[in-house]
């Protein structure tokens, strides 16, 4: 069974040839387990889901985590995380995960009408089932991966007459044609192919400046550089040590910041931190309120 690593180390270390420890790579799978799990259980706290969410989360499958793993380290925050166990349309800008979401033995080809763009003989669309994905299903698009959870499984492309299931899902058809919702494992999703939720979308392209425009940009950022360093420090030490001479200083202009950037995992969610108060930290806290006789403030107390 292939495993899927959201973290960099073992997913470098495959694409590049190099071997892990089946005990490492179980170890990594459990670890990912364990934190799609607490993110599907803060979510849930607040959110409102269908019945059994909690109780299928702990039948959580590795190939589902490493999915939804994938998406966090995406930009996936846990606010989002509610329209994605919803039935929310996913696009994301890696072609990769086509291919890194395909597991042996777990993965199947599926018929759907989604993104009809694609040439569905050479990228056909995957099904998967698993206890809190219920049905996944993901693709290809122009410039990378879709997703989209869904309540009922459905045998569409396994060349066997339909059965309950498969009835169930154009009634799932027929609730989104009403409501104009996706219907996933554990409610209802307006993130539709139309309106789709995008995670790393690819904005950034490359625009040549017209030479007048360059010029003038450079003589700007000369000037601004040269006003840091003299106000930065005295005017003798920036003399003495002038900054490096970078003749292309529009080129820097642009350049992503590495890793990745935004307001995190939670995002803008109200997030709160319940504990017992600890008696023996109050103790210490509470020490030294007044100042020794030598009049020094004794350890542990306020500086």
């Amino acid at each position: 069974m292939r495993l899927r690593h959201s973290q960099g180390a073992l997913r470098g270390a495959r694409r590049s040839g190099g071997a892990a420890s089946g005990t490492a790579r179980d170890r990594q799978a459990e670890e990912e387990r364990r934190r799609v799990r607490l993110m599907i259980e803060i979510t849930a706290r607040a959110g409102a889901y269908r019945k059994g969410l909690v109780t299928a989360v702990g039948r959580l499958s590795p190939e589902e985590a490493a999915i939804l793993a994938d998406l966090e380290r995406n930009g996936l925050q846990v606010p989002q995380l509610h329209d994605v166990l919803c039935g929310g349309h996913v696009l994301v800008d890696d072609p990769q995960l086509y291919e890194d979401w395909r597991f042996a033995g777990q993965s199947r080809p599926r018929l759907s009408s989604h993104h009809r763009d694609i040439d569905k003989t050479l990228y056909p669309d995957i099904g998967m089932r698993g206890q809190v994905v219920r049905e996944k299903l993901h693709g290809r698009t122009a410039q990378g991966t879709w997703v989209q959870l869904e309540k009922t499984p459905a045998a569409f492309g396994e060349r066997r007459l339909p059965g309950l299931n498969d009835v169930r899902h154009l009634m799932d058809y027929v609730v989104y044609r009403i409501t104009r919702s996706n219907v996933g494992p554990w409610g209802l999703s307006r993130m539709t192919e139309r309106r789709p939720m995008y995670l790393s979308p690819v904005l950034a392209l490359p625009t040549p400046l017209t030479p007048p425009v360059a010029r003038s940009l450079t003589r700007a950022l000369h000037r601004i550089e040269a006003d840091d360093d003299v106000t930065a420090v005295s005017k003798d030490l920036a003399v003495r040590f002038p900054p490096p001479d970078r003749p292309d200083l529009a080129g820097e202009l642009g350049r992503s910041l590495s890793g990745r950037a935004g307001r995190g995992l939670f995002g803008n969610s109200d997030v709160w931190v319940t504990q017992t108060p600890s008696p023996s930290a109050a103790a210490v806290l509470g020490e030294g309120s007044e100042p020794s006789e030598a009049g020094a403030w004794p350890r542990g107390g306020a500086a």
